[in-house]
């Protein structure tokens, strides 16, 4: 009886140990840096950030273990950041593009591997409204999260950067009140970013969301405002979501349980 006991015990150790395994392999690179290229990403939760959640949580070199493609902000919110061919930027309140240094740290942002599913060539001019409703309609899902990207020649990008913040931290609808806001005009460039379904309201930004960047990487900011002459957009399928949390400070305190839809429009 004693020895079924044991058996069972055994039995159910190495369960979890596989459990436990199995879910280590899901939520960190395995060995050699190899990660599901399809998976997004993220780094805390829109709904923290804008409840001034702002100091940073992983360092960019983490970051970059798990996509070479992505946007964000910087640590106490300085910049915006956005990241294209395994290089990451920080625009910052003057308007210019900073390559990031390895140890700076992110208090929010989405990455992914960026592997193109599906090309839609812009070959017409079109405004933001018409070029979002254009990559909608390709979409196989609005129940999947998709990595963007929009390469080409835009007679006018309106961006947008914020200074970084000091203690107390404001709330993020306050701070972009005061945004500094940019116009780039006749600029070839990228916009970078993602198609983020309902599904994860509060968690990230539902619907669009997208960074530019010119093709001298030396300005760019959220996107507010853009028309494109002509280009191409490549919409990366990425059907798989993980995430980590801060590992302390204000995060393990902020009040998520509400519903902030009103400030993130307002801030978007």
């Amino acid at each position: 009886m004693v020895e079924g006991r044991l058996s069972r015990y055994i039995a159910v150790a190495a369960v979890f140990l596989i459990l436990g395994v199995c879910m280590g392999l899901a939520l960190a690179p395995a060995p050699g840096g190899s990660v599901d290229r399809d998976t997004l990403f993220l780094v805390s939760t829109i709904d923290a950030l804008l409840q001034g959640v702002y100091d940073g949580s992983m360092t960019f070199d983490e970051l970059a273990m798990y996509g070479d493609f992505g946007i964000g902000c910087g640590d106490r919110l300085d910049g915006e950041l956005i990241g294209i061919d395994g290089e990451w930027y920080l625009i910052r309140v003057d308007g210019r593009a900073y390559p990031v240094a390895g140890n700076e740290k992110t208090p929010f942002a989405a990455a992914t591997f960026f592997d193109p599913d599906i090309v839609i060539a812009a070959d017409s001019p079109m405004n933001l409204t018409v070029l979002q409703d254009r990559v909608q309609a390709e979409l196989p899902s609005e129940n999947l999260f998709h990595a963007i990207r929009v390469d080409g020649t835009f007679p006018h990008v309106v961006t947008r950067s914020v200074p970084a913040q000091e203690r107390p931290y404001p709330r993020l609808a306050s701070v972009t009140a005061n945004q500094t806001v940019f116009t780039l005009e006749n600029v070839t460039g990228t916009a970078v970013g993602f198609w983020t379904p309902a599904l994860a309201k509060g968690v990230n930004v539902p619907g669009y969301h997208l960074h530019f960047i010119t093709s001298d990487r030396t300005a760019g900011g959220h996107v507010l405002d853009m028309a494109l002459a002509g280009g191409t957009v490549q919409v990366d399928i990425t059907a798989n979501f993980t995430m980590t949390l801060p590992p302390g400070g204000d995060f393990w305190t902020v009040d998520l349980s509400g519903d902030l839809s009103g400030e993130l429009e307002a801030v978007e």
